[in-house]
């Protein structure tokens, strides 16, 4: 895959699609982009959309931070909760800042963004400091950040955070596993997808302390609850009814705080993607995408997948 210097760091990136609607997908927590499935990613390429998928920096190919050293889960987590500061190396801006970046190397102006849990958070953000850059925004179960809006079970927790698989084999099993336990209860899911996606990922190279370090930056960037009071950009907002990780009230917090967001509470969704949900998912992305003014023409695609 191709790889472009954006923000000062080396993104690893694709495009699949050719002549559509540009659709920026933002991952979530330590996921690589190959967590966007490729059959999902084939319906939105046969909808009329070309997508730009890519890894966050500090997992996949994208440049890791390790010379920053690790962070203190446990310790920062205790500080965030009573609103002390956090040593990081980066933040939720500086990872948008990435994606702004990105398009503007790739000499994309403006696309539709869709972000998937810490990928809302940067999707968020992304609108929020490059205003510009955004047609549309959908935030999928995920937050507007801050400590109002409920912690993960205790369960849904330690299944992220369990410890880092050592072989190829073990990496499946674990992704298998993680959605076992915060994955969607009233919708199937293809463990032979997923048992893949981690293999995969494996493959591609796992970053256990750079997911660390991920999830400090959500934890010391604090609450967009205020800013993202002031966007002007059609937004979608998406949660699951049965989310463990991150809780219900986190998706209506976020379509409360940005004007005339559009808030869909899916019953039986936990904190996945399950591919029972993709024709929910892509009915809403693209009623969104037209509501907004832009065409879909589903005769100008060529999918690599």
């Amino acid at each position: 895959m191709p790889r472009v210097r954006a923000n000062d760091i080396e993104i690893e990136y694709e495009i699949l699609g050719d002549g559509g609607q540009p659709l920026l997908l933002i991952m979530g927590l330590g996921a690589q982009m190959i967590h966007w499935p490729d059959s999902l990613c084939r319906r939105f390429i046969d909808a009329g959309f070309q997508l730009i998928r890519f890894d966050n920096r500090d997992v996949g190919k994208s440049t890791r931070f390790d010379d920053a050293g690790r962070v203190d889960f446990w310790g920062s987590f205790r500080r965030s909760l009573v609103g002390l500061p956090i040593d990081v190396p980066y933040l939720l801006s500086d990872m948008a800042d990435d994606t702004a970046a990105l398009l503007e190397s790739l000499g994309i102006d403006r696309a539709h963004v869709l972000g998937a849990s810490l990928g809302g958070m940067i999707a968020q953000t992304l609108a929020i400091r490059h205003p510009a850059r955004v047609l549309t925004l959908t935030s999928i179960m995920s937050t507007p950040g801050g400590r109002r809006f409920g912690l993960p079970t205790p369960k849904a927790l330690r299944a992220l955070l369990r410890k880092p698989p050592k072989t190829r084999e073990e990496s499946g099993e674990a992704v298998v596993q993680l959605f076992r336990t915060i994955g969607s209860p009233g919708f199937y899911r293809d463990e032979g997808i997923l048992r893949d996606i981690g293999e995969r990922s494996f493959d591609r190279g796992p970053s256990p302390a750079g997911m660390a370090r991920q999830l400090g930056a959500v934890m010391a960037s604090g609450s967009r609850y205020k800013p993202l009071k002031h966007l002007d950009v059609p937004t979608l907002v998406i949660h699951g009814t049965e989310d463990p990780l991150i809780r219900p009230a986190a998706g209506r917090a976020t379509a409360r705080a940005i004007p005339n967001a559009r808030l869909e509470m899916i019953a039986g969704m936990g904190h996945d993607l399950a591919g029972g949900m993709w024709p929910i998912l892509l009915e809403r992305v693209t009623d969104l995408v037209r509501g907004a003014g832009y065409e879909l023409d589903r005769t100008s695609r060529a999918a690599k997948l």
